[in-house]
């Protein structure tokens, strides 16, 4: 198991955003390594973090042990982040942040599955349950499949790609990552020159079903939403356009600036006050500075919010 280190991205923007400071309670919800966290913590600030990846727990209990003399003032919750309101209530905690995707620490352990640069099983599970990539991309029909990696890949030849991994299958099943990153370079006839692996989409892709990142993200929004005190804020950074999009629009609306209805997220009540006020109405992109020593950062964008005094945005009846 990698223990190399994991940058975090735009932690000082995301930390800005937060505003912390002693006597508030902030939640990471997507603990990882601990980045976001020990800088929390580092302001005076009280952590409750979240993740449902068990490999995080050896980075937690290190955490831990650097606390246990201030009063316990960071705790791990084994959880999803949209599991939030479950374990802290209503209008509990003074911040909130959101770090998806997939982490650089996930993709150096060749064990988890995720990389198609090294060899592994075929896993992508962020936690420890569920079917694997193996399961979708060997159990899937050829339709589904394409759709897998068309929709959530953004992959425009995932009809080739769907019908070269069935014929292959068919001799033998994929439990391998570079078995699997191999066949969909030949069916995109090979790098070319390429910039990007032709396996980065359709990685992406398989990733993103197998641990159902968008509907969870929909889910830890409004869970965010519940959870957060008025003047409480939310952070939130994403890494692709279909992450951005639906924390993009959700903030819109919830601030008021569209008149509602998405087909990221279920309707809401007619006529409901803003429940967010937008600390940028743009998104925040790493600096230059930052790309230079972290080139992963190079997709991510911060999007921020403050928390109103507003009732939480009920789904329509």
């Amino acid at each position: 198991m990698s223990d190399a280190v994991h940058v975090s991205v735009l932690l000082n923007e995301v930390v800005a955003a937060l505003a912390p400071g002693p006597g508030q309670t902030i939640v990471d919800g997507t603990f990882g390594a601990g980045g976001y966290s020990r800088a929390i913590l580092a302001t005076g600030a009280d952590v409750v973090a979240f993740d449902r990846d068990p490999s995080v727990s050896r980075f937690a209990d290190e955490m831990s042990r650097a606390t246990s003399s201030q009063g316990g003032r960071f705790r791990l919750i084994q959880a999803r982040f949209s599991e939030m309101p479950d374990h802290l209530g209503e209008g509990a905690v003074d911040g909130v942040t959101l770090d998806l995707g997939v982490s650089s620490m996930q993709l150096d352990e060749a064990e988890r599955g995720f990389s198609f640069m090294r060899d592994g099983p075929l896993d992508m599970r962020m936690g420890a349950d569920g079917p694997t990539a193996a399961d979708l991309v060997n159990g899937l029909d050829q339709v589904e499949l394409a759709r897998i990696l068309y929709v959530y890949g953004e992959e425009h030849a995932s009809r080739r790609i769907a019908s070269f991994i069935v014929k292959r299958r068919a001799e033998r099943p994929f439990t391998r990552t570079l078995d699997l990153a191999s066949v969909i370079e030949r069916a995109l006839g090979g790098r070319k020159g390429a910039k990007t692996h032709p396996a980065t989409r359709s990685f992406q892709g398989l990733r993103i079903a197998v641990n159902e990142e968008l509907a969870e993200l929909e889910a830890g929004l409004a869970a965010a939403e519940r959870i957060l005190k008025p003047g409480g804020r939310l952070a939130v950074v994403t890494f692709h356009s279909l992450e951005d999009r639906i924390v993009k629009t959700y903030l819109a609306e919830r601030s008021g600036r569209t008149p509602g209805g998405s087909r990221h997220a279920p309707p809401v009540r007619k006529g409901a006050e803003p429940s967010f006020q937008l600390i940028s109405g743009k998104a925040i992109a790493p600096s230059e500075a930052e790309l230079a020593v972290n080139p992963r950062a190079r997709s991510s964008k911060l999007r921020a919010a403050v928390r109103t005094d507003a009732p939480v945005w009920e789904a329509a009846a």
